[in-house]
């Protein structure tokens, strides 16, 4: 569960679930190109869920950045996030609608796209191969992702143990 009392302390914008319910991916979305350092970004990830009870922490194996640029996966290695994967925006989410890219793009939406790739990624919903299908595969995500869900602040999110 969250600790309510951190004001200061981000939340993410989406939790990936598994099968089980437990909490495997958090992620930050922006609907603007953020120019960051990426170990900053890895830092205010792991921020983000250092306060949560040790039992949901220690479940949570990935983290995402996505901008209107950029989708950062990040990996847990026991002390800290590292980059593993960098996807171009546009690559993935043209995918899902086509004029990304040529209209301008709100945070709400883009988090509502990245919903629907990673649903599709855990049980294909659109497409047999969702983009980067393989290199998520890879990185051992999409074995966590299958038949899984999301949630976002706005349903409630719930960080199960």
């Amino acid at each position: 569960m969250l600790n309510q009392n951190l004001g200061d302390v981000d939340i993410p914008d989406l939790i990936a679930l598994d099968k089980h319910g437990n909490s495997i991916l958090v992620g930050k979305i922006r609907g603007f190109p953020f120019k960051y350092p990426h170990k900053h970004i890895a830092d205010d990830l792991w921020r983000m869920i250092e306060n949560w009870q040790t039992s949901v922490r220690n479940k949570v194996e990935f983290a995402m950045f996505v901008d209107l640029e950029d989708i950062l996966i990040f990996k847990w290695n026991g002390h800290k996030f590292s980059e593993i994967i960098n996807f171009n925006t546009n690559e993935v989410f043209n995918h899902y609608d086509s004029s990304f890219g040529k209209k301008r793009i709100f945070s709400l939406y883009l988090t509502g796209l990245t919903e629907g790739w990673i649903r599709d990624l855990a049980y294909h919903w659109k497409s047999e191969t969702p983009p980067k299908f393989k290199e998520i595969a890879e990185i051992g995500l999409l074995q966590l992702l299958e038949d899984g869900d999301t949630t976002t602040l706005s349903k409630g999110m719930p960080l199960n143990s």
